[in-house]
C-alpha cells in the first residue's frame, strides 16, 4: 500500500502538525526523526538497538546500495527489509546528493549525470529512470525522486534552470515507477529564492506524489535564516494530507524550528557522525567526552535519559573508550544521540497536543545554549 498521512492536531499558534504515518511496516507518530543507514545499516548499530531507541522510519542510501552490494543482490535477498533485518519502514534517497558531490557542473546533462565511483573511479551514469529502477528493486517503503541539489550559493539563473530540470526529471521518474507497494515523494528545490521555491512546490504538487520533501537545505554556506525561509516558502503549497519531509536536518534547534513551520519528518547523519568523534547531545548542548574533565565523571551522559547507554555507562567509561579508539565508545554514543533526537520529537509531539510548542522551544533553547 502507499503510505497514508493522518493529521491529528494542528497547533493554534504555529504551523506545527501532530500526525501519524501509516506504512506497510506499521503506523508511526509524527513529527519524527529518522536515523540514516547509509549502506543498509545505521553505522555501528543493530536493528534491535534502533528499535530500543524507538526508531520508526530509517533511511538507506540508493547510491551506496547500488554500488555495493548492488540492487539485484538485495532484491534477490527479498528487499532491504529482509536483507538488513529491519522490521520498520525504510526510506531510500534518490542517490542524487552523493552523485552531485562527485560530479562536475559540465557532467550534469538533461539525460542524467556522469560521474566517477568513489570506490574505484569507474565511470557511472545515473538518470531519473535508473534511480527509480534501483529503488524499486530495493523495495523500500518510500522512494525519492531524482533531483539536482544545487549549492545555496548558486545564482538565481542557475537555480531556475536547475529547478525546471528537476521537475522534468521528477516526471520521468514517476512515469517509470512500477513498485505498487512503494510510495514516491517529490522534492521541492529553489534555494533561498521565494518565487523559485513557490514555482517548484506548485509544479511538483501538480504531479500528485505520495509525499513531498524540501531539499537543498543544510548546505554549506546556507544560513539558518535561509533554511527556515526555504520551509516557509514551500510548505503553504503542500496538501495538508501529505507528509512533509525536510531533508538532511538533525540539529535539535533546527528540528524544533522546522516543526514550528510545518515539517513532519527529518533525517540526518549527525547523531552517529558526531558520536564517532566522541560527542554527545545533551539538553545543555553538545559535549565532547574526550575532554579531560570527564576522566573521573562517574555519572551518565544525562541523568534523565532513558537510553541503554545512560542507564548502564558513565562518562568516565565512555571517555576511556573513545580516547582508546575502542569502537564501543562510538556505539554507545550513537545509541544515546539517536535516542536523544527521537525523544526530542516525542516531547515535541506532546507540546503540540497541548498547544505549547513555542513555550517548549524557548525553554529548550535557553537550556541547550547554556554551556556546561
Amino acid at each position: 500500500m502507499k503510505i497514508q498521512y493522518h493529521l491529528l492536531h494542528k497547533e493554534k499558534d504555529t504551523g506545527a502538525r501532530r500526525g501519524k504515518i501509516e506504512t506497510n511496516h506499521g503506523t508511526y507518530d509524527t513529527p519524527m526523526f529518522m536515523p540514516v543507514g547509509t549502506r543498509a545499516t545505521v553505522k555501528m548499530l543493530t536493528p534491535e538497538e534502533l528499535e530500543d531507541c524507538h526508531a520508526g522510519i530509517i533511511l538507506a542510501n540508493t547510491y551506496h546500495c547500488w554500488l555495493r552490494p548492488g540492487e539485484d543482490l538485495i532484491s534477490k535477498a527479498g528487499g532491504l527489509h529482509k536483507f538488513m533485518n529491519y522490521h520498520g519502514p525504510i526510506l531510500t534517497d534518490s542517490g542524487g546528493f552523493q552523485v552531485f558531490s562527485l560530479a562536475k557542473p559540465k557532467d550534469i546533462t538533461e539525460e542524467g549525470v556522469h560521474f566517477k565511483s568513489h570506490i574505484d573511479g569507474a565511470k557511472l551514469f545515473l538518470t531519473p529512470e535508473k534511480s527509480i529502477e534501483i529503488q524499486n528493486k530495493l523495495d523500500s517503503d518510500i522512494a525519492m525522486s531524482f533531483d539536482e541539489c544545487p549549492p545555496a550559493s548558486a545564482s538565481r539563473e542557475y537555480m531556475q534552470k536547475s529547478v525546471e530540470r528537476t521537475l522534468r526529471w521528477a516526471k520521468r521518474g514517476k512515469d517509470v515507477h512500477k513498485n505498487e507497494n512503494q510510495s514516491l515523494f517529490g522534492i521541492i528545490q529553489g534555494g533561498p529564492y521565494e518565487d523559485i521555491r513557490k514555482f517548484s512546490a506548485i509544479e511538483t504538487v501538480k504531479m500528485d506524489f505520495d509525499g513531498y520533501s524540501i531539499g537543498g537545505v543544510a548546505n554549506d554556506g546556507e544560513s539558518k535564516e535561509d533554511m527556515y525561509k526555504a520551509i516557509i516558502y514551500s510548505t503553504p503549497y503542500i496538501p495538508e494530507d501529505k507528509t512533509r519531509y525536510l531533508m538532511g536536518v538533525g540539529e535539535p534547534m533546527d528540528i524544533i524550528e522546522g516543526v514550528i513551520r510545518g515539517i513532519d519528518i527529518f533525517d540526518c547523519v549527525l547523531p552517529t557522525r558526531i558520536a564517532r568523534h566522541g560527542n554527545a547531545f545533551t539538553h545543555h548542548g553538545k559535549i565532547n567526552l574526550k575532554n579531560a574533565k570527564y576522566k573521573e565523571d562517574f555519572t551518565p551522559i544525562e541523568d534523565t535519559c532513558d537510553c541503554y547507554t545512560c542507564k548502564n555507562y558513565t562518562k568516565a567509561y565512555i571517555r576511556h573508550l573513545v580516547t582508546s579508539d575502542e569502537a564501543l565508545g562510538g556505539r554507545l554514543l550513537s545509541i544515546h544521540n539517536i535516542r536523544f533526537l527521537i525523544k526530542l520529537t516525542e516531547d515535541i509531539r506532546k507540546a503540540i497536543e497541548e498547544d505549547r510548542l513555542l513555550t517548549f522551544r524557548d525553554a529548550f533553547q535557553k537550556e541547550y545554549e547554556h554551556t556546561k
